[in-house]
């Protein structure tokens, strides 16, 4: 049954959506026109077998009704109700919820390979839900409410669209939920709040909103039911194999971790590196005595220190601050945002798989238990050597961003070498150690590209 095309149901959706100039005003500086440098994401997604995989729930036959409540709802709103939806708005669905799962993580010391795990997990629910609401959406026949005064003659105000702030702030909510399950309460509260300022700001029918909280909750599903399944928690019953060459010490970390369940790789020895040299032959030696000679400064052991940190256990962090600021930058549209986000997350949680299970392959010795003569500039972390954990994660985020923004590629590619270098810098690694993990890096990075993006705009 078709809609009744009145004067008056076009008179009161105009009445509705010219009271939400203002704020729409916003949404299109956030969405600024993409430059033709970015990737084009590719049209698969990572949870979801095909965009129709998650239905959308019919669209609404009474178009009356629903701007009658959303005039009600924006009659209320207030001053901060629209700097909400300024700040909910910002870069796109996903953007504000990065910012979420980064300060959680923070907050609870979730540290890689954990982190990157959940990361990869939460961003690709998220890049899925913007993409299965957008199939839904249909916005060729129902243009978005801030044009539809202007449009309405030629449109179907009965056509179905989704929204995909919605549909994301639904995901994020769930798998945050499953994430971390003390919290839930509170993660769905925070997406309400994410939903209602659509209402309030006027920019989205209240059927459009129930529409991608549906098709979030779906993708969640998905999400979860892979988490569920990834070996995430798996405990290691091993032990630590003993002899001249090999790792000393007790209580290995995340040695099960190389077992986790991959989104690029075949497997998760597909890039594992050829075997480290023999303890005792002149390579090692000529390693050891490059760590042994090298003079550092306060400039060297300042930017060791800082890559101690950024480049371990908050490196998923740094990255995904760096993807934030560049996103901004560069205008990048709300699909390729979230692209993004997904593409350099699951090559950190891939990196971070294939570099651990060489890691507990080889069980390699580290500089400093090699030779007592070598004096660390900070105790080095409390696992294998080889390969270098810093040239992994680090490279394998510099090349995604470093793929994805042309315009800063050297720039990025040289933090990662930095991250990898610093390591020779504090004593902490061979050089074979941080070359072997910039390789396995670079090739899980370049595998995250191809799979994620299509193509560019020009």
């Amino acid at each position: 049954m078709k809609i009744h095309r009145s004067r008056r149901t076009f008179g009161l959706i105009r009445v509705v959506f010219a009271s939400a100039a203002a704020a729409t005003a916003i949404s299109s500086l956030v969405y600024a026109a993409e430059p033709s440098t970015l990737p084009v994401p590719r049209p698969e997604g990572w949870l979801v077998k095909s965009w129709s995989q998650i239905a959308a729930p019919a669209a609404t036959k009474n178009i009356q009704g629903e701007v009658a409540a959303l005039k009600a709802i924006v009659a209320k709103r207030s001053a901060s109700d629209i700097a909400r939806f300024r700040w909910w708005a910002t870069g796109g669905p996903a953007y504000r919820w990065n910012e979420v799962i980064l300060d959680e993580m923070q907050e609870g010391f979730v540290t890689v390979p954990l982190a990157a795990r959940h990361l990869a997990l939460f961003h690709a629910a998220l890049d899925d839900a913007l993409s299965v609401a957008r199939h839904h959406s249909k916005a060729k026949v129902r243009p978005e409410p801030v044009a539809i005064d202007a449009a309405i003659k030629a449109s179907d105000p009965s056509a179905s669209s989704v929204s995909e702030h919605a549909a994301v702030a639904a995901a994020a909510a769930d798998v945050l939920g499953y994430l971390f399950p003390a919290r839930a309460a509170h993660f769905s509260a925070k997406a309400e709040e994410a939903m209602q300022t659509r209402l309030l700001a006027g920019v989205e029918l209240p059927y459009e909103v129930a529409a991608g909280r549906a098709i979030g909750q779906g993708v969640a599903a998905l999400a979860i039911a892979r988490g569920k399944a990834d070996q995430s928690d798996t405990k290691w019953s091993g032990s630590v194999p003993e002899g001249p060459g090999s790792w000393k010490g007790a209580n290995p970390i995340a040695p099960a971790a190389g077992g986790w369940q991959t989104w690029l790789l075949v497997t998760q020895s597909e890039f594992r590196p050829s075997a480290p040299p023999a303890f005792d032959s002149d390579q090692v030696k000529v390693a050891l005595n490059e760590l042994k000679a090298f003079a550092r400064t306060p400039k060297s052991n300042h930017r060791a220190t800082y890559w101690e940190v950024h480049g371990g256990a908050r490196v998923h962090t740094l990255w995904n601050e760096i993807a934030r600021a560049k996103l901004l930058e560069s205008g990048a549209t709300p699909a390729t945002a979230a692209r993004v986000f997904a593409a350099l997350n699951i090559a950190l949680a891939d990196a971070g798989t294939a570099c651990w299970e060489a890691k507990y392959a080889y069980w390699y010795i580290r500089p400093s238990q090699l030779d007592s003569e070598l004096k660390p500039l900070f105790p080095p972390p409390n696992h294998p050597s080889y390969p270098a954990a810093h040239g992994c994660y680090s490279t394998a985020g510099a090349t995604v961003l470093a793929g994805a923004f042309q315009h800063d590629r050297d720039k990025l590619l040289a933090l990662g070498k930095e991250a990898a270098e610093a390591r020779i810098w504090a004593g902490i690694h061979y050089r074979f150690d941080i070359d072997a993990g910039q390789e396995l890096g670079r090739k899980v990075g370049e595998r995250a590209l191809e799979r994620a993006f299509a193509a560019r705009t020009n």
